[in-house]
C-alpha cells in the first residue's frame, strides 16, 4: 500500500504530474517517428535482408534506435551519434587542455561543451548517414532502392541527420521540462518497446513445446536475481571517511566535522560494454558482407558465443572500465582539494599519500565493477547458446534499463519528499546511480 499511495501522491503535485505527462508525450512522439520509413527505400524487404545479414551488430544498434535501424526509418541512426559525440568530448577534456579548462568554468563552460556536442552530433550523423546510403546502394545491387544516385544519397543524409537532431532536441526538452535524463529515457523507451515481441516469441516457443515450462520458470527466477544484483552493485559504493580540521577565522570556528567520500563500485557505468561492442562488431559486420573465405572465417570468429569473441569482449570491458574511470575520477585532484579545505583521511597523510590511497581503493573497486559488467554482458550469449533462449536478456540493454529506472524513480521521489509527501520507501529513500 505504501508504494501505491506514493504513486497516488504523484498526481496530487501539479508540477510533477505535468512533467511526467510531458515526458510520456515526447516519448510517444519518438516511438511514432521510429516507424516512419525513410523516403526512396523498400523498407519491408530491406528489413528482412538486414535482419538476416546484419547479425550481432544489428541487434546491438537496434538497442539504441528502438528497432528503427533494422527498419531504416527516419530515426534509423537513433541517439548513437549524440552518445558518440558526448564520449568524444569527454575524452578530449583530458587530451586537450583548452576543452578541459571549459569543463571547469561552471555554467558557461558547460553551455559551450553542449554546443560543441551538438555540432559533433550533426557531423557524425552526416558521415554515418552517407555511409548507410552508399551501403544500401551496394546491397543486392541496389534492389532495395527506388532511384539510386546522388539524389538518393543527399535525401538519405538530410532525412537521417534531421531525425537524429530531432531526437536530440526531444531528449533536451525532456531533461529541461520533463522528469529524468531525456537521452537516457529515449534509449530506455527503445529497449522497452522491443520487450512485447520478446514475450510473444517466448510464449510461442512454450506452446510449440520447444521451451519447457520448468526452464521458463527458472529463467524468471534468474531474471529477478540478476536485476536485483544489478541494482545492488549500481548503488554500491565504498565510503572513505574524511575528517576536516578546525579552523579559526576571526571569531568563528570552521570545520571539525566528519563526512565521507563515496567511491562507486561501477564508476564507468555502461560506457565500457558500449565501447567494447562497437569496436568488435564493426570489423565483424563489414567482413560478413565480403565473400572471401578467409574473411568469412574471421567474421565467424567475432560473432557472439565464440570463444575468441568472449575473450576479446571481456578484455576490452576491463580495459575501458579502468580507462573511463581514470577520466572521470582523478585521485590527485581529489587529494589536492581535500588538502586545500583542511580535509584528511584518518591515518593517511594529506597530499600524495592520500592520492595513492585513493588510487589503490579505486583500482580494486574498478576491478570488481569490470568483472560484474563482464558477467552481465556475457550472460545473453550463454543463455542463447546453451539454453536456446529466444531473446537477449542481460547485457548492455539490461544495464541501461535498470540504471535509468533507478535515476528516474530517484528524481520522482525527490519531488515527493521536497513537498512533504512520503516517498516510495518508508525507511530511507531510493538512491539513483549517483547516490
Amino acid at each position: 500500500m505504501g508504494v501505491l499511495s506514493s504513486f497516488q501522491n504523484i498526481f496530487k503535485i501539479e508540477e510533477l504530474k505535468n512533467r511526467i505527462l510531458f515526458t510520456i508525450a515526447l516519448l510517444a512522439v519518438y516511438r511514432i517517428g521510429a516507424h516512419i520509413p525513410t523516403p526512396g527505400i523498400n523498407g519491408e524487404e530491406l528489413s528482412k535482408f538486414l535482419t538476416e545479414r546484419g547479425g550481432a551488430i544489428m541487434d546491438f544498434f537496434d538497442i539504441f534506435s528502438g528497432g528503427a535501424l533494422s527498419r531504416v526509418t527516419i530515426f534509423a541512426l537513433g541517439i548513437m551519434p549524440y552518445i558518440s559525440a558526448s564520449i568524444i568530448l569527454q575524452l578530449l577534456t583530458v587530451v586537450i587542455p583548452a576543452i578541459g579548462k571549459l569543463a571547469k568554468e561552471g555554467e558557461e563552460g558547460r553551455k559551450k561543451i553542449v554546443k560543441y556536442t551538438r555540432y559533433g552530433t550533426v557531423l557524425i550523423s552526416i558521415v554515418q548517414s552517407f555511409g548507410i546510403a552508399v551501403g544500401l546502394e551496394s546491397m543486392a545491387q541496389g534492389a532495395f532502392i527506388q532511384n539510386p544516385g546522388w539524389g538518393f544519397r543527399l535525401m538519405t543524409m538530410i532525412t537521417l541527420t534531421a531525425g537524429t537532431a530531432f531526437i536530440m532536441w526531444l531528449g533536451e526538452q525532456i531533461t529541461e521540462r520533463g522528469i529524468g535524463n531525456g537521452i537516457s529515457l529515449i534509449i530506455f523507451a527503445g529497449i522497452v518497446a522491443q520487450l512485447p515481441n520478446a514475450i510473444v516469441s517466448t510464449m510461442r516457443l512454450v506452446r510449440a513445446g520447444e521451451l519447457s515450462i520448468m526452464l521458463l520458470l527458472a529463467l524468471l527466477v534468474m531474471m529477478v536475481f540478476v536485476i536485483g544484483a544489478i541494482i545492488y552493485i549500481e548503488k554500491g559504493q565504498r565510503k572513505i571517511p574524511v575528517q576536516y580540521a578546525k579552523r579559526v577565522v576571526g571569531r568563528k570556528v570552521y570545520g571539525g566535522q566528519s563526512t565521507h567520500l563515496p567511491l562507486k563500485v561501477n564508476t564507468a557505468g555502461v560506457i565500457p560494454p558500449i565501447f567494447a561492442s562497437s569496436i568488435i562488431m564493426f570489423p565483424a559486420t563489414i567482413a560478413g558482407f565480403i565473400s572471401v573465405p578467409w574473411v568469412q572465417a574471421f567474421a565467424r570468429q567475432l560473432t557472439p558465443g565464440t570463444i575468441p569473441y568472449t575473450i576479446l569482449f571481456v578484455s576490452m570491458i576491463i580495459f575501458f572500465s579502468y580507462f573511463y574511470t581514470a577520466i572521470v575520477f582523478n585521485p590527485v585532484d581529489v587529494a589536492d582539494n581535500l588538502k586545500k579545505y583542511g580535509g584528511f583521511i584518518p591515518g593517511i597523510r594529506p597530499g600524495q599519500k592520500t592520492a595513492e590511497y585513493l588510487y589503490r581503493v579505486l583500482s580494486r573497486l574498478t576491478f570488481i565493477g569490470a568483472i560484474y559488467l563482464s558477467i552481465v554482458c556475457v550472460l545473453p550469449t550463454i543463455l542463447i547458446k546453451e539454453f536456446n533462449v529466444p531473446f537477449y536478456f542481460g547485457g548492455t540493454s539490461l544495464l541501461i534499463v535498470v540504471g535509468v529506472a533507478l535515476d528516474t524513480v530517484s528524481q520522482i521521489e525527490s519531488h515527493l519528499i521536497t513537498r512533504s509527501y512520503e516517498g516510495f520507501l518508508r525507511k530511507g529513500r531510493v538512491r539513483g546511480r549517483r547516490g
